[in-house]
């Protein structure tokens, strides 16, 4: 039953359409969201001051609010394989579709960080904006960070757009937002990632590799851990 569900998604037009969408969404937040970084940082040479790290904050929360809302009829607007993991791993998307979003939302991610590279002049590159540990943070402690960080983004997801009784006509202002207050903490401390297409991406073009699998086991872990508790303790004692 799941091949014969499996070999049906990969014929599916609409399967492929949410895919594509997938791929278009997560470009675009690499471009807008670690092109801000890098324009902030190599462009304008400004350290990380209060003013930097708020218009990090927003760019990112601001962009997965507007593709999150562009893309959520079509793919459900995960833009994130922590997201997308969290959906399969409570019954909510297939293996086969989780892993066609997730091989886009990496591609796409790879393209956003090109198309950074292609605009900013080299001078101004860095690391295309790709995280990292913040001075003096131990691995355990970016581990952590990510896991709560990625925690709190499942569980809004969860809450406002997947659960049938959530505020889903919110869901794109509540998911942008609590990316923004993220980002607002996590920026110091890991760059805030939440999402490891968005860490990969830059770190496969521009070569920064330090301690990236950080960047797949919090986000994992944490959307894992929220998807179950939503699921299990919000969603089904309701049935």
């Amino acid at each position: 039953m799941a091949n014969a569900v499996g070999i049906q998604e990969l014929s599916s037009t609409a399967a492929w359409r949410a895919t594509l969408a997938e791929f278009i969404a997560t470009g675009l937040f690499v471009f807008l969201g670690a092109g801000t970084v890098v324009v902030t940082g190599g462009l304008l040479q400004e350290g990380l001051t209060s003013a930097r790290l708020l218009a990090i904050a927003v760019a990112h929360g601001l962009a997965i609010f507007l593709l999150v809302s562009a893309t959520a009829k079509v793919s459900g607007g995960h833009i994130n394989p922590a997201v997308t993991f969290g959906a399969w791993i409570t019954g909510k998307i297939s293996l086969t579709k989780g892993v066609m979003y997730v091989v886009a939302q990496l591609i796409g991610a790879v393209v956003g960080a090109l198309l950074i590279a292609a605009v900013i002049p080299d001078a101004a590159h860095g690391n295309l904006g790709a995280h990292g540990l913040g001075s003096g943070v131990t691995v355990e402690g970016g581990v952590v960070a990510e896991i709560v960080l990625t925690f709190a983004l499942v569980f809004v997801v969860f809450a406002t757009a997947i659960d049938p009784k959530g505020l889903a006509h919110v869901a794109p202002l509540a998911i942008g937002l609590t990316v923004l207050a993220d980002h607002l903490f996590g920026v110091p401390v890991t760059g805030a990632s939440m999402n490891p297409a968005r860490s990969f991406g830059p770190a496969l073009v521009a070569g920064a590799w330090a301690n990236h699998w950080i960047f797949w086991v919090g986000p994992l872990l944490g959307g894992g851990l929220a998807a179950l508790i939503y699921e299990f303790l919000f969603l089904r004692r309701e049935e």
